[in-house]
């Protein structure tokens, strides 16, 4: 019932909180129509005041999916049949360790923090695992457990999610990258050196020597890193990691990479495979290491090392236009005006020697080349060749005028500084001419603080060097033991421009999983917890895979970019109430978004409320 004031204004005999807006204006026959346009008087509130209540929260959030998807990936199982469960425990390893695993992907947290978060986000109801009970030191101790097994239980669970999605191990990529870290840490010890039949992984191999890296970018701020590497499968769904290896701070690409290709061979175990990589791992050991085992290499390599054969087979080089393009160049040749750019292909026999058998074995040559690079290089160059010669320029009017540090030291310091790490520096040269005696007694200055000159500087651009190089702008070499038959050079290329995923792998490594910096008290824990996170990275991309693989051939585009961090922050604020009775805390699950149900639906993981009664006893 309703009733009409005597300034035109309803009021509800119902209590208005049982009608929205949208309702009210519909009611009264004007359609959805704003609160101010009502003129809604204070009897006429949307929402009211209801008191108190004792019903408490806990926000689960993204666990909403991490838990279900651990669960499916048989985390928690996998890694107790490798480390039985010690009698006088309360919980067993995989348990504890599951949910560190699930606490990286909800809400990356130091040790410490994890005990709060659990009592927050109601992890403690997930796991059965109190939340006082999630102390820093029952997490370190698992990180010790794990350690002893981290290379076989990070294989067995990747064998695992490989059969589950039917991931085939005959093509991985493989890239390195730093993580920095924060401490002193110094009971880390660098690694003896190990031939790759000595390499067996778990508590047999050392921790990853935590120290400075040579030829690192972080090495210019005094830190302390280790180079994981990652083995990856990828293809249009994106990248799937699958195994993982750490090498010490100050070792390189070639190390990485024959460490890691001998503990995938002993824990993986792949009967074909294909490594792919980039050149700072590319070597003629590398290539031979892995036709000696029937496997194959595909990986970019040094331009000088392959220049003198380009410039003898250049002219009779046959080059065919590649079918792959990026994601923008597609887009240009749908809707844009902006320059196509192209990438052409030639390829040339080549036979390389093994170092250790000192036998023959025969490969290719592919030669690629770029326009969009060749533009780029050429710029670049004539940027940093007019600001060394503006500098120089500069320079020696400063010494013709006498002004300060026109010493030979001083003149030498400043010619470096200018130079610096350029590429372009390699062209100029330069000298310090002695001025003749007429020449000093004709010098003048009217400037303050000049000193009579004893020198003249003189620098030179090598012209014909720039030119030289400038024939090469834009071309790049690979080098590969793939037999024609097998692969053609412009699928070889497309599956190599796969390797751009692996930058991304690395991206959520250390962004959303915060896995950069780190600090722990033992080398030991810290390897354990970056494998634990490579688990982590795997049910990352997992999940994303997933979800990918259950949407309609139409699906839109949009739709099939979803990234696992948007799934994941679809849940970050749903809610579940906590109610204390006499029988003790009674859970609820709140109600979903239509969004949310869908996605639960296309992942085919059990709502909140399901799971819930799964794990929890039914209230009386």
């Amino acid at each position: 019932m309703l009733h009409l004031t005597s300034r035109g204004h309803v009021v509800f005999a119902e209590p208005l909180w049982r009608l929205s807006v949208t309702n009210v204006g519909t009611f009264l026959g004007h359609g959805s129509v704003p609160r101010w346009k009502l003129g809604v008087a204070k009897e006429l509130a949307v929402f009211c005041y209801g008191g108190q209540t004792a019903t408490e929260t806990c926000r689960p959030g993204a666990l909403t999916l991490v838990e279900p998807l651990l669960r499916d990936m048989r985390v928690a199982e996998i890694i107790n049949q490798h480390l039985p469960a010690d009698p006088r425990a309360d919980f067993d390893y995989g348990e504890v360790l599951s949910l560190l695993i699930a606490a990286r992907l909800a809400n990356p947290i130091a040790l410490v923090n994890v005990e709060r978060w659990a009592a927050e986000s109601g992890a403690e109801m997930l796991w059965n695992i109190p939340a006082d009970k999630l102390n820093d030191d029952r997490l370190a101790r698992a990180l010790d457990a794990l350690f002893t097994e981290r290379h076989s239980i990070l294989a067995s669970i990747s064998l695992h999610v490989a059969q589950s999605l039917n991931i085939p191990l005959h093509e991985l990529h493989f890239d390195p990258t730093s993580i920095l870290f924060s401490g002193e840490y110094q009971d880390s010890q660098p690694r003896e050196t190990l031939e790759a039949g000595e390499l067996h992984g778990n508590a047999a191999l050392p921790p990853a020597h935590i120290t400075k890296g040579w030829s690192s970018p972080d090495a210019s701020h005094k830190g302390l890193l280790v180079h994981a590497g990652l083995c990856q499968f990828v293809d249009e769904l994106g990248p799937l990691p699958l195994f993982a290896h750490l090498v010490d701070g100050n070792q390189n690409g070639h190390t990485a990479i024959a460490q890691q290709y001998a503990l995938l061979c002993r824990h993986l175990r792949p009967p074909k495979l294909t490594m792919i990589s980039d050149r700072g791992t590319c070597s003629v050991p590398h290539l031979a290491r892995l036709f000696r085992a029937g496997h194959r290499a595909l990986c970019a390599a040094p331009w000088n090392d392959y220049r003198t054969c380009f410039q003898q087979h250049r002219e009779q080089l046959s080059w065919n236009r590649a079918s792959y393009l990026s994601i923008e160049q597609h887009r240009r040749r749908r809707e844009g005006n902006l320059p196509r750019e192209h990438y052409d292909l030639a390829e040339v026999p080549h036979t390389w020697t093994d170092p250790e058998t000192k036998q023959a074995f025969p490969g290719r040559l592919l030669f690629v080349f770029s326009s969009a690079d060749q533009k780029v290089t050429r710029a670049q160059r004539e940027k940093q060749l007019q600001k060394i010669r503006s500098g120089l320029e500069d320079l020696a009017r400063n010494v013709a005028e006498g002004r300060r540090l026109t010493h030979a030291e001083g003149v030498s310091k400043r010619v470096q500084k200018l130079l610096g790490k350029s590429a372009a520096a390699q062209y100029f040269h330069w000298e310090l001419v002695p001025l003749t005696k007429a020449e000093r007694d004709n010098w003048s200055s009217s400037a303050r603080g000049c000193t009579p000159p004893t020198h003249r500087f003189v620098f030179r651009l090598d012209q014909a060097a720039v030119d030289r190089d400038a024939d090469d702008d834009g071309y790049a070499v690979l080098v590969t033991t793939v037999p024609a038959a097998e692969s053609d050079a412009d699928e070889l290329f497309r599956k190599y421009k796969q390797q751009i995923h692996c930058e991304h792998s690395h991206h959520i490594f250390k962004g959303p999983l915060a896995v950069h910096p780190v600090f722990l008290k033992k080398p030991e824990r810290v390897e354990a917890l970056l494998f634990l996170l490579t688990i982590a990275l795997q049910a990352y991309f997992v999940l994303q895979r997933r979800y990918r693989t259950a949407l309609p051939a139409d699906a839109p585009v949009k739709q099939r970019r979803t990234t696992a961090r948007m799934l994941l922050k679809t849940f970050e604020n749903y809610t579940l109430l906590i109610d204390e009775t006499k029988h003790g805390h009674q859970v609820q699950a709140t109600r979903l978004t239509a969004r949310q149900r869908e996605l639960l639906q296309v992942l085919q993981f059990p709502t909140p409320a399901q799971n819930l009664h799964q794990k929890l006893p039914r209230a009386p």
